[in-house]
């Protein structure tokens, strides 16, 4: 398989396997969609990490593949490939790319669609596509610019240049730099930690976040005043209250 989902400790792990580069063919965008909403509806997962390998985390689109698309095959395929990177940014559960060596073009793309990212050391970043005579197609004019602002995604993406991971961090488009070795290690802990918390209400919180993001700040305030007032319905929250009330904070244990 090109893509396969791993399970342990509450944490899904989503890893591309097409070597060397993980180059994102049709394939891969279709079997990342799949396992997406796989993880999505298990509730064996409850949080996902996205990752490709210790090398590197996926170096961008199949050029050899898209360079025989003429503009009706692209016409029909633009949609999929869109589709399947979405499938990703709406599982409702914490999700964080756990990025090594390059995240280039739809490498990039994917780790935007990601809750957190924490990148190697030597990890690099880019949008490339300008360079090919094209725009970034899977997400990445959008989820760039509201993640960094318009100005620095503009920078990054008018000019196709590679970022290094610290000026990554620095950027905004990655969240924490470990050493290389330590990637996938302090991406299932981020992942495991979230993975004990009550799903409902981390799937209440991405929502409100990410929808808010789209929207006015009124129709925003009325999605969390909907979910807040839901999760009093929850078994969760009582048992987040009782072990307030009786333990202290921090000590509750969620279903």
């Amino acid at each position: 398989m090109t893509v396969n989902l791993e399970v342990a400790e509450g944490v899904g792990t989503v890893r591309l396997d097409r070597p060397p580069m993980n180059a994102l063919n049709v394939a891969v965008q279709d079997r990342l969609k799949e396992l997406a909403e796989e993880a999505a509806r298990r509730e064996d997962v409850r949080a996902v990490v996205l990752y490709g390998g210790p090398k590197v985390f996926a170096a961008g689109a199949d050029i050899k593949e898209m360079r025989d698309m003429d503009h009706t095959a692209m016409v029909l395929r633009a949609r999929a490939l869109q589709d399947a990177f979405t499938a990703v940014a709406r599982i409702p559960k914490p999700v964080v790319a756990a990025v090594t060596g390059y995240a280039l073009g739809g490498g990039c793309e994917l780790a935007l669609c990601a809750d957190f990212r924490i990148a190697g050391a030597d990890a690099r970043f880019g949008q490339p596509e300008i360079q090919l005579g094209l725009i970034p197609g899977a997400g990445g004019t959008q989820r760039l610019a509201r993640l960094i602002g318009p100005s620095k995604a503009k920078d990054l993406i008018f000019t196709g240049r590679m970022v290094k991971a610290e000026e990554a961090l620095t950027l905004g488009l990655v969240d924490r730099v470990v050493p290389n070795e330590e990637v996938h290690e302090a991406a299932h802990a981020w992942a495991a930690k979230l993975a004990k918390g009550p799903a409902i209400a981390l799937r209440a919180a991405k929502e409100s976040i990410d929808t808010g993001l789209e929207t006015d700040l009124d129709t925003g305030l009325a999605l969390e005043r909907s979910w807040f007032a839901g999760l009093f319905a929850t078994e969760d929250r009582e048992r987040g209250m009782r072990s307030f009330v009786e333990e202290g904070p921090g000590k509750a244990t969620f279903r």
